[in-house]
């Protein structure tokens, strides 16, 4: 597998691909957001994709790119929730037979919502990094096509796509606020950036019950947290990924971390002020806007929601 990162062609490349199944996200102004952080913000909602997630581009970028000798030997992944469902869905539309490993006591609305688009999910591990190193035995065991959330440069070209948009309908955006949870979202957006060569400045929002990839960008070394004990599954991580590492580590410009009760608030500013349904990790943008708020004053900032798969339960605990 290269591991080349991705250019900005392979992400004009990656748009062709999509296109037939997926349309632009909306880039939108919401007056209520803008009167209650005091900036002037654009919400991009990748929340309004197909399974509710900017991954969705990564996954049908990557399936639509498969061999016919992997289609035949068929797809394995690990996940919360989000990427499941995105290769899931392209696993479906493309005709490949596609198994999620979850790990034990996932969120079950999601393991739900991968079952729907076909896909087989199997539940194994204490945490997404066992499930993932269960995952990373079938493929050796049966040589089906592993899928890495990360390290893939199909997978972030496909979610650059969203880079692309931005870029395109905002060309003068001073901030993107995005949360890192594997770092493909972000990586998408610093490739666009840098080969448009645009002075955005690119912030990573991450908890701070999970702060691995933060103090891995801050400091001299690459640490594996000891946690990640956030709701916020879309930033629930203890390592960091080779590709996507790499990338932040050299072009990153800044990372805050959010508190569980800040990430919640994120969730509540994204109902109250959008109408929109955000998931922890994908109202985190609008949580880390308003924290940063004082800083940002005056310019021209962009929150990427990135996902709306909140389940029944942890929505009744955050509006509770």
């Amino acid at each position: 597998m290269t591991m080349t990162p991705p250019t900005l062609n392979d992400i004009y490349a990656a748009r062709e691909r999509i296109a037939p199944h997926l349309l632009p996200s909306p880039l939108l102004k919401h007056p209520l957001l803008d009167q209650a952080t005091g900036l002037s913000v654009w919400v991009k909602h990748e929340n309004h994709n197909p399974t509710g997630a900017f991954k969705v581009r990564g996954g049908l970028n990557l399936v639509a790119s498969l061999t016919p000798d992997e289609r035949a030997r068929g797809i394995v992944t690990a996940s919360t929730g989000n990427h499941g469902q995105s290769i899931g869905l392209a696993a479906r539309l493309h005709g490949v037979a596609c198994t999620v490993f979850v790990p034990v006591g996932n969120n079950p609305e999601k393991n739900a919502a991968i079952r729907a688009y076909g896909a087989t999910v199997e539940e194994v591990g204490k945490d997404f990094d066992e499930a993932r190193e269960c995952c990373e035995q079938r493929a050796a065991e049966t040589g089906a096509r592993y899928v890495h959330s990360a390290n893939e440069p199909l997978l972030i070209a496909g979610v650059g796509t969203y880079g692309l948009e931005v870029f395109e309908h905002l060309p003068a955006v001073d901030v993107v606020l995005v949360a890192i949870g594997g770092g493909s979202g972000a990586c998408g957006l610093i490739t666009v950036r840098n080969a448009l060569g645009a002075k955005t400045r690119i912030i990573g929002v991450g908890a701070a019950n999970a702060p691995a990839v933060e103090q891995s960008w801050r400091g001299r070394e690459r640490v594996v947290g000891e946690s990640a004990n956030t709701f916020a599954e879309g930033v629930a991580t203890r390592v960091t990924f080779d590709l996507t590492f790499g990338i932040l580590k050299q072009h990153l410009d800044d990372f805050i971390l959010l508190t569980e009760e800040e990430l919640a608030e994120g969730v509540r500013l994204a109902l109250r002020a959008t109408h929109n349904l955000a998931e922890g990790a994908g109202s985190a943008s609008l949580a880390a806007a308003m924290k940063l708020r004082d800083q940002l004053q005056g310019q021209r900032v962009a929150c990427v929601m990135s996902g709306g798969n909140l389940d029944h339960a942890r929505l009744k605990w955050v509006l509770g």
